[in-house]
């Protein structure tokens, strides 16, 4: 088995295409693990893995959660906001009183931009970016383009089209990273205010009209409008946004083909999708939960791998 060109997931702007593959196929290994009926391997009993998370998450802190216990790992779980970091303590500081009980790897999610970088720089720690701020979430867009890859067998050629709330939204960009270093074509589409201005200069075309982008891909993937990121108004209101972006059965079926329909969650059921779209054949939204495990036990997995070294 070969191992990773980086000694942290910090985004997948870092990664190679090669690092990508080698974490599918560990992911394929993990996938058979996981669907046996002892779900365990002794992988990583020596390793303690610290989840801090500076943000409100729920599936991907499960979903970290359970890879690392599958492989057998000491977890640690941190919730900062009911911690010292409210007491002014700072990142650095927070980490490394964690780091001083012998941690071996840190999963961080946290609400400013680079703060995975900033913490790979000043701390002897693995660290796994499990989100920081709008700026990169490189394990949900492994799981996209793992899953993608289990259901069209390849990810090298499609068109992906990403819809919704690209502005905010570090899926996407992670995602758009991910799927252009594998030999995906990508677009972007959503309202004009929700589209960062110079989407383009990373390779991505933009299409306004969704029926047309619709018609275009072999997979869209839906992201939710991230009311929580918005401090002003983006669209004039969620019903109009609906009309103009959302995906329901009818015209999922008026397009004369299948396309494959994906969502990072939470769902806004009846916003960005209805619930007839996310819960039909065509979508792959609980795959993608279930590959989310799969694939963080792989990056673990290979993480560890050079700590042991």
């Amino acid at each position: 088995m070969g191992e990773l060109s980086v000694n942290h997931l910090l985004g997948i702007k870092y990664l190679k295409e090669s690092d990508i593959q080698l974490i599918f196929e560990t992911a394929d290994h993990f996938k058979e693990v996981i669907n046996r009926s002892i779900k365990k391997v002794p992988s990583l009993r020596d390793i303690t893995i610290a989840n801090i998370f500076f943000e409100n998450s729920t599936r991907t802190k499960l979903s970290f959660e359970l890879a690392e216990k599958r492989l057998s790992a000491d977890v640690l779980n941190f919730s900062a906001s009911q911690s010292s970091v409210k007491k002014g303590e700072t990142l650095i500081d927070t980490v490394n009183n964690i780091l001083s009980m012998k941690v071996d790897m840190v999963v961080m999610r946290h609400p400013n931009p680079g703060a995975g970088i900033f913490l790979s720089k000043h701390v002897k720690a693995s660290i796994v970016n499990a989100g920081d701020g709008a700026h990169e979430h490189p394990t949900q867009a492994l799981l996209d383009s793992y899953s993608i890859r289990e259901k069209l067998g390849d990810v090298a050629g499609k068109n992906v089209v990403i819809v919704g709330d690209i502005l905010h939204s570090r899926v996407a960009l992670s995602n758009i990273f991910a799927l252009k270093l594998q030999g995906a074509n990508v677009k972007v589409c959503g309202p004009k205010t929700l589209i960062p201005k110079h989407i383009e200069s990373l390779g991505v075309q933009v299409e306004m009209n969704l029926r047309k982008a619709l018609e275009w891909c072999d997979v869209a993937n839906m992201l939710r409008i991230q009311n929580e990121r918005l401090d002003i108004s983006y669209f004039p209101t969620t019903r109009e946004y609906t009309q103009q972006f959302g995906v329901n059965k009818n015209l999922l079926d008026s397009l004369g083909k299948e396309i494959v329909i994906m969502h990072p969650g939470p769902i806004n059921r009846g916003v960005e999708i209805t619930s007839d779209v996310a819960d039909s054949k065509q979508s792959i939204i609980l795959n993608q939960v279930e590959n989310g495990v799969a694939i963080r036990m792989a990056v673990i997995y290979l993480l560890a791998s050079k700590i042991k070294q």
